[in-house]
């Protein structure tokens, strides 16, 4: 009866699905997934929770992240035995972690949870840097527009994107997406400091650069390059060329993932 117990016991350690919730700083990988030549977030926190645990872990991960983007709170999740109680698992990993790579939650998930398959949504926000001079501080979080931009003009943009449109005009070449099709719940901006722009958006999901094209379309309408009447137009052309440019990945961060 006792080795029986075990035994489930050891079953039941084996058929767990523990979420992770990550944050970590871009800068240095080449993005969240797995590449044989290149650092990536992913095969760091695999190499982590390997060592600790003792055995191999592989993750999946709820979205990619491009390289030099931030996240706030990645969503990712493995499967396996876990003796290490998940309230300590975030403080256990730290000594296994690089210092821009920090696990925030771990959870235990039913089986049919699926870190990319079940997500209904996300939000990203956007900074820019709106001085005469480069910030020392934000430089690495935020693309730099020494030129004055017209902040009224950029909000009244906004509405023209939030809806369900076919965006292929706000993504890069290279997508493998399957439609183009994408519903934008929301999408503002918000000044938390004096001279930082954060364009905040909320999708059921998003495209190769969508956001930073997006940005940029925002950034020029900013400058006066592009009108606001014509957002709806270069959306409805699906013209990549009538956008704005892509801005920089160092200003993006992923924010949250709906469930």
């Amino acid at each position: 009866m006792k080795a029986r117990k075990e035994r489930n016991l050891i079953d039941q350690q084996e058929h767990r699905r523990i979420k992770l919730v990550t944050e970590y700083r871009g800068t240095r990988y080449a993005g969240w997934q797995y590449q044989d030549n290149a650092p990536t977030v992913q095969a760091a926190l695999e190499k982590a929770l390997s060592e600790l645990l003792k055995r191999p872990v592989k993750l999946i991960g709820c979205s990619r992240t491009d390289a030099g983007v931030h996240a706030l709170n990645h969503v990712s999740h493995f499967n396996g035995a876990c003796p290490v109680p998940l309230d300590k698992l975030p403080l256990a990993l730290i000594p296994f972690l690089p210092a821009d790579i920090a696990v925030k939650e771990a959870q235990e998930v039913d089986e049919d949870f699926h870190a990319r398959f079940s997500a209904k949504g996300k939000s990203y926000f956007y900074q820019i840097w709106n001085m005469p001079y480069r910030s020392a501080l934000l430089s690495p979080y935020s693309y730099h527009e020494p030129r004055h931009l017209d902040l009224e003009a950029m909000k009244e943009a906004c509405p023209y994107v939030i809806g369900t449109h076919d965006l292929a005009g706000c993504m890069a070449t290279g997508s493998q997406a399957k439609t183009t099709v994408r519903t934008i719940y929301d999408l503002h901006i918000e000044i938390p400091q004096d001279g930082l722009i954060q364009i905040r958006i909320h999708g059921d999901a998003f495209l190769y650069n969508m956001v930073r094209i997006i940005a940029g379309t925002l950034l020029y309408v900013g400058l006066g390059k592009i009108e606001v009447f014509e957002i709806e137009a270069i959306i409805a052309s699906k013209d990549r060329k009538k956008a704005g440019k892509t801005l920089e990945a160092k200003g993006l961060f992923l924010e949250r993932v709906y469930y």
